[in-house]
């Protein structure tokens, strides 16, 4: 099994969970984000659920940055108790009308009341969340062998939507502090730093065995107009005015028009997880910010 080594590397940017206007802006269109946005793989949850089955008769899952609920209905479906945490009151309300409890709050704020889980999980959500604090608090709040698992969507686009989207931006966004170069690289590469810097955060905060990282690979075949809806939905492009956004989504369709009006996406869904010891280290004095909620390595792609 895989694990990630224990480099450190220091941001050149504000760390995500710091960006807190990025973080909050995914609800300004909470519909339009449930729609869109594709799910996890079967097999993610299902190695997730499969390997915490023991620990209770039903398995407790808490979905941390649960947004409109999209991989809390996943858990649900394997039939798992869920409760999601979320800070967006807009997402939150989604997701209960589609059937998930959810208590409003950032996870380093939220009160568990004493409640425990066999499983905590975070669908493209932990890079918002203090990676100390955030494990600190999952350790807290999972009973002895419980998995902590935060997992994300990585997509790596065509060469032609990323030409057009690269030059979509020069040309209506100058000044944008989107990441075109980091675009242009492997994906993979890119989140690592991400995937790391969870692992690193659940080491320090000990009480977890060794993290390792899980990947799953496949495909998804996008229309133009299937494409377009979900752009909105991204970090980059949630907190545009209209008429910057038009344009921007007039060339990308104009890109993907030019390869046949679909094209197919490659993902690989990675988890970073760790199962929690039967005993925790004493607890530490939190550091001043522990309590602030941190931003994705390239913006634009969470």
């Amino acid at each position: 099994m895989p694990t990630l080594p224990p480099e450190r590397s220091r941001p050149t940017r504000p760390e995500p969970h710091r960006q807190r206007p990025m973080a909050e802006s995914f609800g300004s269109d909470a519909e339009r984000y449930d729609r869109a946005r594709l799910r996890y793989p079967d097999a993610l949850v299902d190695r997730i659920v499969d390997g915490s089955r023991g620990i209770g008769d039903v398995l407790d899952v808490l979905d941390v940055g649960c947004g409109t609920g999209i991989a809390a209905r996943q858990f649900q479906a394997a039939q798992c108790a869920v409760l999601g945490v979320e800070p967006d009151p807009r997402m939150a309300d989604v997701a209960r009308r589609l059937g998930v409890e959810v208590d409003v709050a950032t996870f380093e704020a939220w009160d568990p009341a004493g409640r425990e889980f066999d499983a905590v999980v975070a669908g493209t959500a932990w890079h918002w969340i203090d990676p100390v604090a955030g494990a600190a608090k999952a350790a807290r709040v999972l009973r002895p062998g419980g998995r902590l698992a935060a997992f994300w969507n990585v997509f790596q686009l065509p060469p032609e939507v990323v030409e057009a989207v690269a030059s979509v931006y020069r040309r209506v966004l100058p000044d944008s502090l989107f990441d075109l170069q980091a675009l242009k690289k492997p994906a993979l590469d890119v989140y690592q730093v991400m995937f790391t810097k969870a692992a690193d955060g659940i080491r320090e905060v000990g009480g977890f065995g060794e993290p390792e990282q899980w990947r799953f690979d496949w495909e998804w075949s996008y229309s133009r107009d299937a494409w377009l809806d979900q752009m909105p939905t991204h970090g980059a492009l949630t907190q545009l005015p209209p008429d910057k956004l038009a344009p921007v989504m007039e060339g990308v369709g104009a890109a993907i028009d030019a390869m046949g009006g679909r094209f197919t996406m490659s993902y690989a869904t990675v988890a970073v997880t760790a199962v929690r010891e039967a005993t925790l280290p004493a607890p530490r004095h939190a550091s001043p910010d522990s309590t602030s909620p941190h931003s994705t390595p390239e913006i634009g792609r969470a």
